[in-house]
Parts: structure tokens; C-alpha cells; sequence
């Protein structure tokens, strides 16, 4: 995908299509998380949310995502990690907001109209990932799927899921639960407390 195409696919418009995506899906979460739990049709693929950091895309499954905002402004805390930028209060609930890009380790952190913050429900909490933006929502069949290779960098082979090719893409998929349930985000618990 040229950088042209790449940058053409992240308007504000294609956003909001996608983020509209998750009021449809929102109200069939549930029987679709159920069916993939009994293990019902899995040649329909998985679906995966995918996003920007720098030039890379990654996917994270999309069961996961609560919803797309915009990134403002957040409420620092003291002695948090470094990629912990903060929390936000998101319809009374308290949010800690974790940027990607300190996390593994990207270079050039810049904020833009772009940015945006994917709401996560996961483990029976509500965390923010700062990303650089949202592409679209792509289905991945099996054979589509390779095994993680171990990069040797802050993204660690454990926290991944594997390598998507759709075409001429290729999608580093996260497993986004183990990555926010992971030892140094268990540190944000006792920063806050």
C-alpha cells in the first residue's frame, strides 16, 4: 500500500465510518462472542480492528473494541509509567489512557487530527491505547494467519497473535488482552492506588 493510499484510507470521514461500525455491532456482541466461544462457522474468519503506529499496522481483535474517540487532553498520574499518559473520565468511569507508541518504543510521538483513542473492554475493565489512527475492520481466515516471529523488541512474541496478510498487507495482530493484563500494566494498579 503506498503512503498516499495509506494516508487516504485514515480521513476523519473513513474514521467515522468505522467507528459507526461499532454501534451496529454493539448490540450483537454478545451472541457473536458466544458463537465464537462454542466455535460456531469459524470459516467466517476473525475480524480485526486495524490501526496505525508510525508505518506499521497492526489488528487487534475487534470482540474487544467498546469504541473509537478522539484524543484530548488527559489527567496525568504521578509515578505511572511512562506510557501510561493518564486517565480520562468516559461517561463517569474512569479511564487510564496507555500510548502504543511509548510502549513499544516508537520513535517521533506526534499528536495530530489523526489521533485517536481505541476503547478497550477487557477483563472486565475499561483502558484506552493511544494509536496513531484507525484504518478499517478487516476479516482474517486462518489460512490468512502466519505464527508471531520474536521481534527481539518491546513487543514481545507473547503479546502477539500472529502475522496478517490480506494482499500486499501485512497487519502485525496484537493479543490485546495479554498485552493490558501483562506484569508492567499491572503497575498502572499501583501507581493509582
Amino acid at each position: 500500500m503506498s503512503k498516499h493510499s495509506r494516508a487516504a484510507s485514515l480521513t476523519p470521514v473513513n474514521r467515522a465510518a468505522v467507528a459507526g461500525q461499532f454501534l451496529h455491532r454493539e448490540n450483537q456482541m454478545s451472541n457473536d462472542h458466544n458463537k465464537m466461544l462454542a466455535g460456531q462457522d469459524e470459516s467466517e474468519g476473525q475480524k480485526f480492528l486495524v490501526f496505525t503506529l508510525g508505518s506499521e499496522e497492526y489488528g487487534i481483535d475487534i470482540l474487544k473494541v467498546q469504541e473509537i474517540r478522539d484524543y484530548e487532553a488527559v489527567t496525568r498520574i504521578a509515578h505511572a509509567p511512562d506510557f501510561i499518559k493518564g486517565v480520562t473520565n468516559l461517561r463517569g468511569i474512569i479511564v487510564p489512557i496507555v500510548d502504543l507508541r511509548i510502549k513499544f518504543r516508537l520513535d517521533n510521538i506526534q499528536y495530530n487530527h489523526q489521533t485517536v483513542v481505541i476503547i478497550l473492554n477487557i477483563a472486565d475493565r475499561v483502558v484506552g491505547i493511544l494509536v496513531d489512527g484507525v484504518s478499517d475492520v478487516l476479516t482474517l481466515n486462518r489460512d490468512e494467519i502466519k505464527p508471531a516471529p520474536e521481534f527481539g523488541s518491546a513487543l514481545s512474541a507473547e503479546y502477539l497473535s500472529g502475522l496478517g496478510t490480506v494482499e500486499e498487507r501485512m497487519l502485525i495482530l496484537i493479543d490485546i488482552e495479554k498485552l493490558m493484563c501483562s506484569e508492567d500494566m499491572a503497575l498502572f494498579e499501583t501507581a493509582a492506588a
